[in-house]
């Protein structure tokens, strides 16, 4: 048994460089690699989240412009359609005018026609009374 432990003691004697040579190059690799690798992926994770906040804040500003956008375009809308009514009114109200200048114009000339009927009736009525008095004496 005391051989046993005298082998035990002696593999725990050999191993212990080896121990201190694992423990030694897990400070140094936690030192020169593990450190600034972690401190890079921080970094990174820190500027993902930056980047997609300002991702957030350049869509909100951008659905904020295309707001405006359409709101100006809706405004503008407007103001045309208004404009092209003012132009159809204007042009109705011409056309009712031309309209009425000529149904007066046309009610001149048929007063004027019907005078001219008249005076034409009246002297074709007085022909034919001087004819009638002219063919009755004949006989």
């Amino acid at each position: 048994m005391q051989a046993i432990v005298h082998q035990l003691g002696e593999l725990f004697l050999q191993a212990v460089p080896t121990v201190l040579i694992i423990l030694l190059f897990y400070f140094i690799l936690r030192a020169v690699f593990f450190k600034p690798l972690l401190a890079v992926m921080a970094e990174r994770d820190s500027r993902t989240v930056g980047a997609e906040k300002a991702r957030e804040a350049a869509q909100a500003a951008a659905a904020e412009k295309v707001k405006q956008y359409q709101e100006a375009l809706k405004q503008a809308r407007g103001q045309v359609y208004a404009e092209q009514e003012a132009v159809r009114k204007k042009l109705l109200d011409e056309r009712a005018r031309q309209i009425k200048n000529a149904r007066t114009k046309a009610a001149g000339e048929v007063t004027a026609a019907k005078v001219r009927v008249a005076d034409e009736l009246a002297a074709a009525r007085r022909e034919v009374a001087a004819t009638v008095a002219e063919l009755s004496a004949a006989r």
